[in-house]
């Protein structure tokens, strides 16, 4: 691996993690090898739309097969494949073809649109992009159509599921199995994208070794065996659906993997019902429809033991409602794609379930909490969390000057969460330390919605901030300047700009204000606390003009 591209670790704390049993040598292909020998006929993926139910014989084979065929049409060790496909089994398949050649899946999410998608394509030199042909009435053939255009290196687009159109069916490429060198348990098994506050999508190189660590480590904390049943609700390529313990985690341990739809309780209850699902994973938003749907539905949620809720911290009072609704036990997630995740455990007392975001999977999770100038606060004050350990990048891939900002010299990642640890190690969430806004879990970049509003040719500045919101926990708020002699221009105007100029929709501004000026500091700078304030509602009319 090259470490210019992807940084590691140094030698002494692989070796360390290697000692320590935490890295085992594994990859994901071996892994599904191993699974598929020891109970071939065990259902290993459900998907009820398609109406399929593959067993661990079923998955391995396919993914050998998909391999074969991605290698007959040169795609090899170390390229990189862009993945944007819903929650379907051909997810699965894809990525574990690619796994076991050592090509490396860019997961994309299936609300990204062609502002995000050509970005990812280029910066990583995609070779092939895997699509589905329609999804949520949106036309991902299209966007392809555009990417294939405008990206250079991109020589094949894969459809699962539907007419493929111009390009390949992804059921047309399976050949018979041929020998190949796949990757080692130390090389980059895929490429994560992580939310950010400067707008430009930084991309997380995760290896066999570390992610696999996740996987098991998650397990035993969540009580994941053979005969856990996970409902995938939110996408399946998001880190927290895939790992904590997540769709992968449940194939480590031999499991059945449950494809939902639709997040609604009227999808996933009945899929509950019907599956004995054990185990899923919401964000706080979701979390708190489902309490609510739960005591007035007809379907029986008894198998449901767990209910892990992560993305944004989920707030006190929601977390008390989880057992009386549905039945099952809070287990709250912090964690992040870089790496550190956090549970609350099973045996917690409740008062720590609902109070605290969790503490470390791992023994040699490093943390520490500092204050503005990286000085150690004392325990129980609040700071800005910083964090290293065997699951932990080293730094993003491809990306130096993000890498001197985010991480220390000595190997901590600067996560941009202020919180505070416990006298019992559980790490309490304060909120955030970068300009980034966390919308019901999904990760928005200020500057990059920025940037979009200001390429309108009326618009002379544009400042994006969070306000608060009883639902999603925060939403987006979009303070406008217009150029002088602009003609009037209504926030709907603005949002569809936005969204015609590819932004995925959740990143769309929910309010546009219009403002004679910004509120400075006394440097000069515009006061985005201020502005948050107003957004909020709780700063004098006086601070916008």
């Amino acid at each position: 691996m090259s470490t210019e591209a992807a940084p590691t670790w140094p030698a002494e704390f692989a070796e360390r993690y290697r000692a320590a049993g935490w890295w085992r040598g594994e990859t994901f292909g071996e892994m599904l090898r191993q699974r598929a020998e020891e109970h071939p006929d065990r259902v290993a993926i459900v998907d009820p739309v398609a109406g399929s139910r593959w067993t661990y014989a079923d998955l391995d084979r396919r993914a050998d097969r998909l391999a074969a065929g991605f290698l007959s049409r040169g795609i090899v060790k170390g390229d990189k494949v862009v993945v944007q496909l819903p929650n379907i089994a051909e997810f699965f398949e894809v990525i574990f073809a690619l796994f076991r050649i050592g090509a490396l899946p860019v997961f994309a999410l299936p609300a990204h649109r062609e502002s995000e998608i050509t970005y990812f394509c280029e910066f990583t030199e995609a070779v092939a992009y895997v699509i589905a042909a329609e999804h949520g009435g949106y036309d991902y053939r299209e966007l392809a159509s555009k990417t294939h255009a405008n990206v250079s290196t991109l020589r094949h687009v894969f459809v699962a599921q539907g007419d493929p159109g111009e390009f390949e069916a992804l059921s047309e490429v399976a050949e018979e199995p041929v020998g190949y060198g796949g990757p080692r348990p130390d090389d980059l098994a895929f490429l994560q994208l992580s939310g950010g506050s400067t707008g430009i999508p930084k991309l997380i190189p995760r290896t066999h070794d570390d992610y696999i660590y996740s996987l098991w480590g998650s397990n035993e904390i969540c009580a994941v065996d053979e005969n856990s049943v996970y409902l995938c609700v939110l996408p399946a390529a998001h880190n927290f659906p895939l790992s904590s313990p997540g769709s992968l985690g449940t194939l480590y341990a031999g499991g059945r993997v449950v494809l939902c739809p639709g997040p609604s309780p009227e999808v996933a209850f009945p899929l509950i019902e019907r599956e004995g699902v054990t185990i899923t994973g919401l964000v706080p938003p979701l979390a708190l429809l489902w309490t609510e749907a739960a005591p007035g539905t007809a379907h029986d949620l008894s198998s449901l033991d767990v209910l892990l809720v992560g993305g944004a911290k989920f707030s006190e009072e929601a977390a008390r409602r989880v057992r009386p609704a549905l039945g099952c036990t809070l287990q709250q997630v912090f964690g992040m794609a870089e790496g550190l995740v956090n549970y609350t455990r099973l045996d917690d007392p409740v008062e720590t379930i609902v109070t605290t975001q969790g503490r470390p999977i791992s023994p040699d999770d490093e943390i520490l909490v500092v204050d503005d100038e990286d000085q150690e606060v004392a325990p129980g004050e609040t700071g800005h969390l910083l964090t290293r350990g065997p699951y932990t990048i080293r730094g993003y891939w491809n990306a130096p000057e993000h890498n001197a900002r985010s991480f220390t010299e000595d190997g901590f990642y600067r996560t941009g969460d202020i919180v505070r640890v416990t006298g019992s190690g559980h790490i309490v969430v304060e909120g955030r330390a970068k300009d980034q806004i966390n919308r019901g879990g999904e990760k928005i970049a200020a500057e990059e919605v920025e940037n979009h509003i200001l390429a309108h040719p009326a618009v002379h500045d544009a400042n994006v901030v969070a306000e608060p919101d009883p639902y999603l926990g925060e939403r987006t708020c979009a303070y406008v300047i217009l150029r002088s002699g602009a003609g009037p221009l209504k926030a709907v105007a603005v949002k569809r700009f936005v969204r015609e100029r590819g932004l995925a929709a959740y990143k769309v501004p929910d309010r546009v204000e219009f403002v004679d000026a910004f509120p400075q500091t006394g440097v000069g700078k515009v006061s985005k606390k201020d502005l948050r304030n107003a957004a909020a509602g709780t700063a004098p009319s006086s601070s916008l003009s």
